[in-house]
């Protein structure tokens, strides 16, 4: 919340009316032993891969599959704007959001993600999905 120009608007934010609060995504995530992080430079394709791998898991008989990407269905999201979600089926929290240090988890596994200095980086961009 601190530094977001956007806490609280967003629908998949977790300040929102009935949002999980990040302890209580804690006790989600204990019932998975899986998952798979996915990396792009672009947000979209982040989303759109994390949510692809979702339906596929989902399809497979993982039926508690579930992405977490920073939401970019949308150019610009309803809730700005006071209203409902355009895209509720597809809407995900944002890796970060729950309470997940993304910079140390991505970290383990080796991939690129550093605070950015300047506006010539690089943006890297994570999603997860979560299997069981």
């Amino acid at each position: 919340m601190y530094g977001c120009s956007d806490w609280g608007k967003g629908h998949t934010c977790p300040s929102r009316p009935g949002s999980l609060k990040p302890w209580e995504y804690r006790k989600v995530f204990e019932e998975y032993s899986w998952g798979i992080i996915i990396h792009s430079t672009d947000k979209k394709i982040s989303q759109d891969v994390s949510f692809a791998i979702e339906r596929e898991a989902f399809l497979h008989g993982y039926y508690f599959a579930f992405s977490l990407s920073d939401c970019a269905i949308c150019s610009e999201c309803a809730g700005f704007k006071g209203k409902d979600c355009l895209n509720p089926k597809k809407a995900r929290p944002a890796f970060h959001s729950v309470g997940i240090d993304v910079f140390r988890t991505v970290h383990q596994f080796e991939l690129p993600l550093e605070t950015l200095k300047n506006g010539h980086q690089q943006q890297n961009w994570y999603s997860a999905v979560f299997i069981e």
